[in-house]
Protein backbone atom coordinates (compact mmCIF):
# COMPACT_ATOMS: atom_id res chain seq x y z
CA UNK A 1 0.00 0.00 0.00
CA UNK A 2 0.99 3.72 -0.96
CA UNK A 3 2.16 6.03 1.84
CA UNK A 4 0.40 8.88 0.13
CA UNK A 5 -1.96 7.69 -2.96
CA UNK A 6 -0.17 8.77 -6.32
CA UNK A 7 3.15 9.47 -4.72
CA UNK A 8 6.17 7.38 -5.37
CA UNK A 9 7.33 6.54 -1.73
CA UNK A 10 10.30 7.86 -2.06
CA UNK A 11 8.58 11.25 -2.48
CA UNK A 12 6.05 10.26 0.54
CA UNK A 13 8.44 9.77 3.02
CA UNK A 14 10.52 12.87 1.72
CA UNK A 15 7.20 14.65 3.03
CA UNK A 16 7.10 13.24 6.06
CA UNK A 17 10.65 13.54 7.17
CA UNK A 18 10.02 17.61 7.20
CA UNK A 19 7.06 17.23 9.37
CA UNK A 20 7.46 18.87 12.73
CA UNK A 21 7.84 16.42 15.89
CA UNK A 22 4.87 18.26 17.23
CA UNK A 23 2.68 16.91 13.80
CA UNK A 24 4.18 12.68 14.61
CA UNK A 25 1.45 11.59 16.94
CA UNK A 26 -0.86 13.31 14.33
CA UNK A 27 0.90 11.33 11.70
CA UNK A 28 0.91 7.95 13.50
CA UNK A 29 -3.02 8.04 14.27
CA UNK A 30 -3.46 8.51 10.17
CA UNK A 31 -2.89 5.18 9.61
CA UNK A 32 -0.56 1.67 9.99
CA UNK A 33 2.09 2.93 7.02
CA UNK A 34 3.00 6.19 8.63
CA UNK A 35 3.19 5.12 12.13
CA UNK A 36 5.02 2.39 11.25
CA UNK A 37 7.47 4.43 8.89
CA UNK A 38 7.90 7.55 11.59
CA UNK A 39 8.79 4.29 14.69
CA UNK A 40 11.93 3.16 12.38
CA UNK A 41 14.83 3.73 13.13
CA UNK A 42 16.13 4.72 9.71
CA UNK A 43 13.63 7.23 9.84
CA UNK A 44 15.17 9.36 12.70
CA UNK A 45 18.79 9.15 11.33
CA UNK A 46 17.37 9.89 7.47
CA UNK A 47 15.96 13.31 9.20
CA UNK A 48 19.22 14.31 10.86
CA UNK A 49 21.01 13.38 7.45
CA UNK A 50 18.95 15.71 5.48
CA UNK A 51 18.89 18.10 8.17
CA UNK A 52 15.24 18.13 9.03
CA UNK A 53 15.60 17.05 12.38
CA UNK A 54 15.08 19.24 15.21
CA UNK A 55 17.10 19.84 18.57
CA UNK A 56 15.28 20.14 21.76
CA UNK A 57 17.17 21.24 24.91
CA UNK A 58 15.28 19.03 28.08
CA UNK A 59 15.49 20.78 31.29
CA UNK A 60 13.83 19.58 35.17
CA UNK A 61 13.00 23.42 35.81
CA UNK A 62 11.69 24.63 39.26
CA UNK A 63 8.23 26.73 38.67
CA UNK A 64 8.40 30.53 39.92
CA UNK A 65 8.20 30.84 43.20
CA UNK A 66 4.91 31.89 44.47
CA UNK A 67 4.55 35.33 46.14
CA UNK A 68 1.53 36.11 48.65
CA UNK A 69 0.64 39.51 50.29
CA UNK A 70 0.84 40.09 53.94
CA UNK A 71 -1.69 42.64 55.53
CA UNK A 72 0.08 46.03 54.61
CA UNK A 73 0.04 44.65 51.01
CA UNK A 74 3.51 43.40 50.67
CA UNK A 75 4.88 41.01 49.20
CA UNK A 76 6.07 37.56 50.86
CA UNK A 77 8.12 35.30 49.33
CA UNK A 78 7.04 31.29 49.89
CA UNK A 79 9.84 29.05 50.51
CA UNK A 80 8.06 25.63 50.28
CA UNK A 81 10.25 23.63 48.41
CA UNK A 82 9.66 24.06 44.65
CA UNK A 83 7.64 21.90 42.57
CA UNK A 84 9.68 20.75 39.12
CA UNK A 85 8.57 20.28 35.97
CA UNK A 86 10.06 19.44 32.17
CA UNK A 87 10.55 22.15 30.14
CA UNK A 88 11.10 22.07 26.42
CA UNK A 89 12.75 24.93 24.25
CA UNK A 90 13.28 24.43 20.46
CA UNK A 91 16.57 25.39 19.39
CA UNK A 92 15.31 26.48 15.72
CA UNK A 93 12.27 28.42 16.97
CA UNK A 94 13.33 29.57 20.46
CA UNK A 95 9.97 28.36 21.63
CA UNK A 96 9.69 26.97 24.95
CA UNK A 97 6.68 24.59 26.02
CA UNK A 98 5.97 21.96 28.64
CA UNK A 99 5.34 18.43 28.65
CA UNK A 100 2.77 16.87 30.66
CA UNK A 101 3.14 15.74 33.96
CA UNK A 102 4.41 12.28 34.95
CA UNK A 103 1.53 9.84 35.59
CA UNK A 104 1.52 9.74 38.78
CA UNK A 105 -1.40 8.31 39.63
CA UNK A 106 -3.45 8.91 42.81
CA UNK A 107 -0.30 11.54 44.00
CA UNK A 108 -0.69 14.33 45.79
CA UNK A 109 1.66 16.38 43.41
CA UNK A 110 2.28 16.44 40.01
CA UNK A 111 6.18 17.61 40.06
CA UNK A 112 8.83 15.79 39.33
CA UNK A 113 10.59 13.69 41.44
CA UNK A 114 13.27 15.83 43.25
CA UNK A 115 16.89 15.52 41.77
CA UNK A 116 15.64 12.85 39.33
CA UNK A 117 17.83 12.04 36.04
CA UNK A 118 17.23 12.71 33.01
CA UNK A 119 18.45 10.98 29.71
CA UNK A 120 17.25 10.62 26.07
CA UNK A 121 17.53 7.21 24.38
CA UNK A 122 16.49 7.74 20.62
CA UNK A 123 13.08 9.49 20.23
CA UNK A 124 12.32 8.91 23.85
CA UNK A 125 13.43 10.95 26.98
CA UNK A 126 13.74 9.04 30.15
CA UNK A 127 13.38 10.23 33.73
CA UNK A 128 15.03 7.93 36.47
CA UNK A 129 15.12 7.73 40.42
CA UNK A 130 15.53 10.84 42.26
CA UNK A 131 13.25 11.41 45.65
CA UNK A 132 9.54 11.54 45.71
CA UNK A 133 8.29 15.17 46.19
CA UNK A 134 5.72 14.25 49.14
CA UNK A 135 7.95 12.13 51.18
CA UNK A 136 11.51 12.38 49.79
CA UNK A 137 12.12 8.73 49.64
CA UNK A 138 14.46 7.24 46.93
CA UNK A 139 12.31 6.42 44.04
CA UNK A 140 13.15 3.22 41.83
CA UNK A 141 10.61 4.79 39.15
CA UNK A 142 11.50 4.83 35.61
CA UNK A 143 9.26 7.07 33.26
CA UNK A 144 9.65 7.03 29.43
CA UNK A 145 8.21 10.16 27.35
CA UNK A 146 8.06 9.52 23.69
CA UNK A 147 8.19 12.18 21.60
CA UNK A 148 6.72 10.46 18.56
CA UNK A 149 3.67 9.25 20.52
CA UNK A 150 3.10 12.68 22.92
CA UNK A 151 2.67 10.09 25.58
CA UNK A 152 4.28 8.77 28.67
CA UNK A 153 4.54 5.08 29.75
CA UNK A 154 5.83 3.45 33.08
CA UNK A 155 9.25 1.88 32.70
CA UNK A 156 10.59 -1.28 34.70
CA UNK A 157 11.58 0.04 37.79
CA UNK A 158 15.49 -0.15 38.84
CA UNK A 159 16.10 -3.31 40.48
CA UNK A 160 18.44 -3.67 44.08
CA UNK A 161 18.24 -1.18 46.43
CA UNK A 162 16.64 1.85 46.39
CA UNK A 163 19.70 4.27 45.05
CA UNK A 164 19.65 8.41 44.76
CA UNK A 165 22.23 10.74 44.13
CA UNK A 166 23.85 8.64 41.03
CA UNK A 167 25.75 8.39 38.24
CA UNK A 168 23.91 8.67 34.98
CA UNK A 169 24.32 8.49 31.49
CA UNK A 170 23.15 7.82 27.90
CA UNK A 171 24.54 5.68 24.36
CA UNK A 172 21.77 8.18 22.66
CA UNK A 173 20.60 5.22 21.12
CA UNK A 174 19.11 2.41 23.21
CA UNK A 175 20.80 2.08 26.43
CA UNK A 176 20.81 4.16 29.60
CA UNK A 177 23.69 3.03 32.76
CA UNK A 178 23.61 3.82 36.34
CA UNK A 179 26.05 3.64 38.85
CA UNK A 180 27.03 4.75 42.42
CA UNK A 181 25.10 6.59 44.74
CA UNK A 182 24.05 5.99 47.86
CA UNK A 183 20.96 3.63 49.58
CA UNK A 184 18.66 4.59 51.97
CA UNK A 185 20.60 3.82 54.67
CA UNK A 186 23.41 6.76 53.12
CA UNK A 187 25.43 4.00 52.28
CA UNK A 188 27.64 4.67 49.33
CA UNK A 189 27.28 1.72 46.14
CA UNK A 190 29.72 0.37 44.15
CA UNK A 191 26.88 -1.49 41.65
CA UNK A 192 25.71 -0.33 37.94
CA UNK A 193 23.01 -1.01 36.27
CA UNK A 194 22.37 -1.28 32.89
CA UNK A 195 18.76 -0.32 31.32
CA UNK A 196 17.75 -1.43 27.49
CA UNK A 197 15.13 1.33 26.87
CA UNK A 198 13.33 -1.12 23.67
CA UNK A 199 13.30 -3.93 25.83
CA UNK A 200 12.20 -2.16 28.52
CA UNK A 201 14.90 -4.62 31.01
CA UNK A 202 17.14 -4.03 33.77
CA UNK A 203 20.48 -5.55 33.62
CA UNK A 204 23.13 -5.78 36.49
CA UNK A 205 27.28 -4.76 36.06
CA UNK A 206 29.92 -5.82 37.76
CA UNK A 207 30.73 -3.68 40.15
CA UNK A 208 33.03 -0.75 40.26
CA UNK A 209 36.53 -0.81 41.89
CA UNK A 210 35.44 1.91 44.61
CA UNK A 211 31.87 2.86 46.10
CA UNK A 212 30.90 6.45 44.16
CA UNK A 213 28.55 8.51 46.37
CA UNK A 214 27.30 11.74 44.49
CA UNK A 215 29.32 10.86 41.27
CA UNK A 216 28.92 12.56 38.05
CA UNK A 217 28.44 10.30 34.47
CA UNK A 218 29.17 10.54 30.52
CA UNK A 219 28.73 8.46 27.94
CA UNK A 220 32.12 8.82 25.70
CA UNK A 221 33.67 6.97 23.51
CA UNK A 222 31.92 4.09 23.56
CA UNK A 223 32.80 4.12 27.36
CA UNK A 224 30.64 5.06 30.50
CA UNK A 225 32.79 6.85 32.59
CA UNK A 226 31.72 7.36 36.49
CA UNK A 227 33.92 10.63 38.14
CA UNK A 228 34.50 11.62 41.27
CA UNK A 229 32.52 10.49 44.31
CA UNK A 230 33.01 9.57 47.62
CA UNK A 231 32.97 6.62 49.78
CA UNK A 232 30.72 5.88 53.05
CA UNK A 233 32.87 6.61 55.58
CA UNK A 234 34.44 10.15 53.70
CA UNK A 235 31.22 11.61 54.16
CA UNK A 236 31.27 14.41 51.05
CA UNK A 237 35.12 14.05 51.22
CA UNK A 238 35.26 13.92 47.16
CA UNK A 239 38.01 12.08 45.72
CA UNK A 240 39.97 12.92 42.71
CA UNK A 241 39.59 9.52 40.40
CA UNK A 242 37.16 7.64 38.13
CA UNK A 243 36.70 5.11 36.47
CA UNK A 244 35.11 3.91 32.95
CA UNK A 245 33.11 0.83 31.98
CA UNK A 246 33.56 -0.42 28.10
CA UNK A 247 30.26 -1.65 26.72
CA UNK A 248 32.04 -3.83 24.13
CA UNK A 249 34.40 -5.94 26.88
CA UNK A 250 31.75 -5.68 29.79
CA UNK A 251 34.31 -4.75 31.72
CA UNK A 252 35.65 -1.77 33.99
CA UNK A 253 38.61 0.29 33.14
CA UNK A 254 41.68 1.06 35.80
CA UNK A 255 41.22 3.89 38.45
CA UNK A 256 42.34 6.99 37.30
CA UNK A 257 43.27 10.60 38.90
CA UNK A 258 41.85 13.43 37.04
CA UNK A 259 44.37 16.37 37.23
CA UNK A 260 41.80 19.06 37.94
CA UNK A 261 39.72 17.30 40.51
CA UNK A 262 41.03 18.17 43.87
CA UNK A 263 39.96 16.47 46.95
CA UNK A 264 36.82 17.37 48.67
CA UNK A 265 35.77 19.03 45.63
CA UNK A 266 32.45 18.00 43.81
CA UNK A 267 33.51 17.30 40.20
CA UNK A 268 32.44 19.16 37.54
CA UNK A 269 29.65 18.23 35.32
CA UNK A 270 31.55 16.75 32.11
CA UNK A 271 29.75 16.67 28.36
CA UNK A 272 31.22 14.60 24.77
CA UNK A 273 30.86 16.27 21.36
CA UNK A 274 30.11 14.24 18.44
CA UNK A 275 33.23 14.91 17.44
CA UNK A 276 34.94 13.00 20.24
CA UNK A 277 36.00 16.32 22.46
CA UNK A 278 35.20 16.14 25.74
CA UNK A 279 34.21 19.50 28.03
CA UNK A 280 33.95 20.68 31.53
CA UNK A 281 33.13 23.58 33.36
CA UNK A 282 35.65 24.02 36.44
CA UNK A 283 35.49 26.57 38.63
CA UNK A 284 34.55 29.22 36.29
CA UNK A 285 36.75 27.43 33.47
CA UNK A 286 35.95 25.84 30.55
CA UNK A 287 38.37 22.93 30.25
CA UNK A 288 38.47 20.27 27.23
CA UNK A 289 40.40 17.12 27.10
CA UNK A 290 42.88 16.80 24.61
CA UNK A 291 46.34 14.42 24.81
CA UNK A 292 45.57 12.37 27.82
CA UNK A 293 45.01 15.86 29.52
CA UNK A 294 42.95 18.73 30.74
CA UNK A 295 43.57 22.29 29.40
CA UNK A 296 41.87 26.06 29.90
CA UNK A 297 40.10 27.15 27.22
CA UNK A 298 38.11 29.47 27.96
CA UNK A 299 35.92 31.49 31.28
CA UNK A 300 32.10 30.74 31.79
CA UNK A 301 30.27 33.69 31.82
CA UNK A 302 31.09 35.44 34.89
CA UNK A 303 26.96 35.59 36.15
CA UNK A 304 27.14 31.59 35.81
CA UNK A 305 27.27 30.37 39.08
CA UNK A 306 26.52 26.59 40.33
CA UNK A 307 26.60 25.08 37.07
CA UNK A 308 23.77 22.14 36.86
CA UNK A 309 23.88 21.61 32.61
CA UNK A 310 26.59 21.28 30.16
CA UNK A 311 26.26 20.16 26.65
CA UNK A 312 28.68 20.28 23.39
CA UNK A 313 26.48 21.04 20.17
CA UNK A 314 28.22 21.14 16.85
CA UNK A 315 30.49 23.93 17.06
CA UNK A 316 28.70 25.09 20.43
CA UNK A 317 28.83 24.76 23.84
CA UNK A 318 25.94 25.22 26.11
CA UNK A 319 25.76 26.37 30.03
CA UNK A 320 23.28 26.22 32.55
CA UNK A 321 23.63 27.28 36.70
CA UNK A 322 22.36 29.54 38.78
CA UNK A 323 22.32 32.73 39.26
CA UNK A 324 24.17 35.19 41.99
CA UNK A 325 21.96 34.52 44.48
CA UNK A 326 22.73 31.20 44.39
CA UNK A 327 21.32 27.78 44.31
CA UNK A 328 17.90 27.22 44.27
CA UNK A 329 17.22 30.61 42.58
CA UNK A 330 16.90 31.66 39.40
CA UNK A 331 18.50 30.01 35.79
CA UNK A 332 21.36 31.85 34.11
CA UNK A 333 21.84 29.96 30.54
CA UNK A 334 24.47 30.85 27.68
CA UNK A 335 25.67 29.41 24.18
CA UNK A 336 29.72 29.68 23.41
CA UNK A 337 30.09 29.48 19.77
CA UNK A 338 33.51 27.16 19.98
CA UNK A 339 35.22 28.65 16.60
CA UNK A 340 34.87 32.61 18.40
CA UNK A 341 34.70 32.22 21.70
CA UNK A 342 31.64 34.61 21.73
CA UNK A 343 28.73 33.94 24.27
CA UNK A 344 25.44 34.81 23.69
CA UNK A 345 22.66 34.86 26.95
CA UNK A 346 19.79 32.31 26.31
CA UNK A 347 16.64 33.21 27.15
CA UNK A 348 15.04 30.91 29.95
CA UNK A 349 12.41 30.72 32.45
CA UNK A 350 12.66 32.17 35.62
CA UNK A 351 12.98 28.85 37.73
CA UNK A 352 16.35 27.03 39.08
CA UNK A 353 17.60 23.57 36.68
CA UNK A 354 18.45 20.51 38.33
CA UNK A 355 19.01 18.38 35.29
CA UNK A 356 19.14 18.41 31.35
CA UNK A 357 19.70 16.55 28.06
CA UNK A 358 19.18 17.25 24.56
CA UNK A 359 17.14 14.77 22.37
CA UNK A 360 17.39 15.62 18.17
CA UNK A 361 14.12 14.12 16.99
Amino acid sequence: MELIPNLPDDVARECLLRASYKQFPTIASVCRGWNREISLSDFLQQRKASGHSQELLILSQAEARRHDKDSAGSSLKIHASPEYRIVVLESGSGLWTELPPLPWGQRQSNGLPLFCSLVSVGSDLIVLGGLDPVTWQASDSVYVFSFLTSKWRVGATMPGVRRSFFGCASDSHRTVLVAGGHDEEKSALTSALLYDVAEDKWTLLPDMARERDECKAIFHAGRFHVIGGYATEEQGQFGNTSESFDVSTWQWGLLTEDGFLEDAVSPPICAAGENGDLYACWRGDVMVFTNDTWKKVGQIPADVHNVTYVAVRPGKLVVIGSGKAGYGEATVGYICDLSSSRWVQLETHVGHVQAGCFLQV
